[in-house]
This record gives structure tokens, sequence and C-alpha cells, in this order.
């Protein structure tokens, strides 16, 4: 019997969970309802269409549907009748389902101020694509622009309308920026770097209103002040869209409660994405939500009935024009675990530079990289793999030990080991990049088609052609086929070869023994 499959949501968790099941064998139909009027897009480089580096076609998610699969946009579901087992859709249809997917994704928090409610004109938040319309319509006349919130959707915001030649004021109630990835020092740092680029940040001062008429909005502060501009921006965080699920009676703390399966409380209902809450923890970030479209294609195909979502630490990767940030593990609090810490630390305010690191037993436990350093890469590997630091701790702190060659590792491809993950939104490892350039993909395009490399976040670009370069050289077209190792030389194996697309879950989110390189994931949000 045709199991009928229905996915509430074609965001990036939901379209990805699409592709997953159709690469897989199953008597199966799928139905998916999204609430936007547009096909699948990639959020996360709406900040990009803001700068105006790519246009609204480069947004535009690539996945595989093919036959059994109905995609229906335009289509919010307004109800969920689990005892009919069926979902209703604002236009009254009916779509019965014998499992159901919610990746109803999160909604924008618009904070509780006089003046937002409802929203006037001139004040967008940041999420959706529709928003990014309005923020760049009303960004073609305005000469200043107001964002409320500096975590890391209120700076990608306001250096894309910098970008545009748009004066922008960031306005965060916290004493310093992006509290949860960095510490006062490396804000302090971050604050000089936006100040070069056209970003004036007011740090420690909560806004207590807003007024906003034909001419402008006014944003109200907690000293007393206010600053006027064209347009307010909010970037106050997201919260989960649970709202069907809890109309629906489902299990709902922060986000719609999941177990290692992504199954509700309902075990024919699961939910996947911003919008689940598992281990009772919400992610918000993309790579979770598609290792958990594995999981959950896996189980419902029977390609892996054993399989279970883990979740893995992040590191997370900003790097915008004139920005270059990672920052990683506990380095934002009070180191955790036991034994005594190693604390390092170097900044250079007039270049833009602050690095510090944070080591027990001779692992790395966290990291900040704020600026130009070229052991950013180095840096990521080691606390990936939890491999032992360098002795030499300058080397790795500043980029190059005193009096000594800039620190080598990691920076060319020969060096990588091959389970080195090249693209953490996608989990592709070096090994794959280069079995599918042996496989025939030739360029940049071609392997990030066959793998999805780069098709996240975007961050891992350079990273992938540099590869592609050296795989041009050192394995060129009508050369000998034997595969080109770790080190660039002929002869030997390539370890960690398998292919992102066709493996099982063990790619990505599942319980089972794997290198230690992918046992991380990364947000890299390059914006």
């Amino acid at each position: 019997m045709t199991a009928r499959i229905v996915v509430v949501g074609y965001g990036m968790a939901g379209a990805r969970l699409v592709a997953e099941l159709h690469a897989r064998d199953g008597d199966h139909r799928v139905t998916v309802l999204g609430a936007e009027p547009h096909r699948a897009y990639n959020r996360i480089m709406l900040s990009t269409l803001l700068a105006g580096r790519i246009d609204e076609p480069d947004l535009e998610l690539v996945e595989a549907v093919g036959p059994g699969v109905d995609v229906r946009t335009g289509a919010p579901v307004t109800a969920i009748d689990r005892t009919a087992r069926e979902v209703r859709t604002a236009d009254g249809a009916r779509h019965g389902y014998d499992h159901l997917v919610l990746a109803t994704g999160s909604r924008s928090v618009v904070p509780p101020l006089p003046g937002l409610d409802p929203l006037p004109d001139r004040v967008v938040p940041f999420r959706t694509l529709a928003d990014c319309r309005r923020i760049l319509a009303a960004a073609r006349d305005a000469r200043h622009a107001l964002v409320l919130g500096g975590g890391l959707l209120g700076l990608e915001a306001a250096r894309g309308l910098a970008a545009r030649g748009v004066a922008v004021t960031v306005v965060h109630p916290v004493g310093h920026l992006m509290e949860r990835q960095l510490d006062p020092p490396a804000g302090a740092v971050l604050v000089d770097t936006l100040a070069a680029l056209g970003v004036r940040v007011r740090l420690g001062v909560p806004a207590t209103g807003v007024t906003a008429d034909a001419d402008g909005v006014r944003l109200r502060l907690g000293d007393d002040e206010s600053v006027a501009a064209d347009l307010l921006v909010l970037c106050c965080g997201v919260r989960p869209d649970t709202a069907l699920a809890a109309a629906a009676g489902l299990a709902v703390d922060r986000g719609v409660v999941v177990d290692d399966r992504m199954r509700t409380d309902d075990r024919r209902i699961s939910a996947i994405g911003d919008c689940a809450q598992h281990d009772g923890t919400p992610t918000g970030l993309v790579a979770p939500a598609w290792a958990q479209a594995r999981v959950v294609a896996d189980l419902l195909t029977g390609g892996d009935p054993l399989v279970r979502y883990r979740p893995r630490p992040v590191v997370t990767r900003l790097k915008a024009a004139g920005i270059d940030l990672a920052s990683m593990g506990d380095v934002a609090g009070v180191p955790t675990g036991t034994g005594p810490v190693e604390e390092l630390t170097f900044t250079d305010p007039a270049r833009g530079t602050y690095a510090r690191l944070r080591i027990r037993d001779e692992r790395l436990t966290g990291a900040i990289l704020l600026g130009d350093n070229p052991t950013v890469g180095t840096v990521v590997q080691l606390f990936d793999r939890g491999a032992p630091v360098p002795t030499d701790r300058r080397a790795l702190l500043l980029g190059r030990a005193v009096g000594a060659a800039p620190a080598e590792p990691a920076a060319s491809p020969a060096l990588m080991p091959d389970a080195a993950v090249v693209c953490r939104c996608n989990d592709v490892s070096k090994g794959a990049l280069v079995a599918c350039w042996r496989a025939g993909a030739r360029s940049v395009t071609a392997l990030s088609a066959a793998t999805r490399a780069a098709t996240g976040c975007g961050g891992c670009r350079d990273a992938v052609a540099g590869i592609a370069g050296w795989l041009a050289e050192a394995d060129p077209p009508g050369s000998d086929p034997a595969p080109v190792d770790a080190a660039g030389d002929r002869g030997r194996g390539a370890a960690g070869t398998d292919h992102p697309h066709t493996r099982g879950t063990d790619g990505g989110g599942s319980g089972r023994e794997r290198n230690s390189v992918t046992d991380r994931e990364t947000v890299e949000a390059t914006r």
C-alpha cells in the first residue's frame, strides 16, 4: 500500500526532506504544503541578497522532487485532525496522511513595545523573502536605517544595508555584541570593525517604544533619548512556530517536543528543523535541520530503521565583506568541565583582530578568531577532531610563531585529511569531493551539484574552489585514474570517499560510530 506522507512547510528543512525521500526507495506519495507563495529558497542567503551581492533567482533551492511528489505553495495549513489523520489548508482543502512531518520553521520575535502592534510600514522584521523585499524597497530612498538587535542576524542586516550606502545604527540592549558567541573584548573589536564599515552601534540601552509616520520612524531608548531614521529593521531573535502543533494537542515546550527519531508524542507525526525541540533544545540552524531530514527519510522509507538523531557541537562562522569571525565551544561564558584551563588571548583593535583560545588537557575547548587570521582553518579542524594543540601556542593564536613563517597546517588541500569536513551545512568531506572529482565532477559547479557542498550558507565556496584547483593540478583530465590521497600523491586509496547523496544517515545525524572530524556541525553564516 502506498504510504501518504504530508510535509507541512516548504522551507530549507521541508525541501531537504522531500529530496531525501526522493533519493530513497519506497512506496510513498508525498504532499508538500508551503505557506509562502514561493518555491523553497535559501533563507541563510537573504542578507547576501540584501547587500546586493546576489539576485533573487540565486536563492532558489534546487532540490529533486520527481513523480509522486505534489508541491503546493501559498497553501498555509490551518488545522490538524489527528483522529481523521488529515490536515486542512486555508482554502478548505483536506489532505489525508499516514505520516505527517511538521517543518513549520520559526517566526520573528516582535518585541512588546508601544507602537509595534500593528507594525508600521517603516518597521520590518528580517526573516522571510517578503521581509527582504520590503526592506529593499524602503532602503531605496533611505538615508539612515536602525537595526534593533546586535546578534548574528542583526549584524548581517546592518552590513547589508551599509553595503547599499545607507547609514546604519545598531541598537542592542546587552553590553556587547553577539553575546552568545563573543566575549566582551571581542565584541569591542567588532564594534570598531563595524564603525569602519559605516555601522554605528549603541550598546546596553533597551528600546522602550516606537513612533512612526509618513516621514520616518523614531526609536525611543531607555536613557530618555531617541533615534530617528527612515527605516527600522527588527532582528530580535526567532521563536519556533508551534501554533499548529499546540492546537492539535501535541506536546510543545519552546518547540515541538521530539525524541531521537524526531517523532512527537503522536507516533504518526514528526517534526524537524527550527520548529522541533530535541533533548530540550531547539536548534535554529540549517545543518541540524538537514541531518534531521535524513533521519526521518531513513525511518519512513525503512532505509535504516535503527537510525537516531544525535546533535553535535556547533562552530559559528560569520564571513561578510570586511568581517571574518569564527567562534566555537565554551568561550562566551564560564569554562565548562573539570581540570585546569589554559587561556590565551591576543588583541589588536587597530587592525580589527582578536584571538582567544581555551585549552584543557591539550585540547581546544573553545576559540574566538576575529579578523584576518590564517590559522582559522587549523583551529576549526583541531576543535572538530579533538586533536592535541601544537606545543607552540603562539603559532595557533597569531597565525605565525614569533620569528617564523606563517603556520601551515591545512593551509593546502594536500595537507587536509580526507575525513576533514569542508561543507558543514551538508557534512561533505574532502574525501567525498575527491571521489566526485574522480567520478567526473571537474569544476566547482559540478562538485556542488554532486555533493551539495557550498549550497547551504556558501561559506565553504572558497575552500571547495581551492580543492578543485588543487585537484586540477594533481589529477588533470585524462590522467591515470589512481586516487589522490591526502598528501596529494597517487597510488594509495583515498579514505572517506562516500558520496553524501547516496550514503546512509551515517553521513550526518545518526548515532553510529564515525570519524571524530565529522562529529561536529558548523553553521557558517556567510552573509
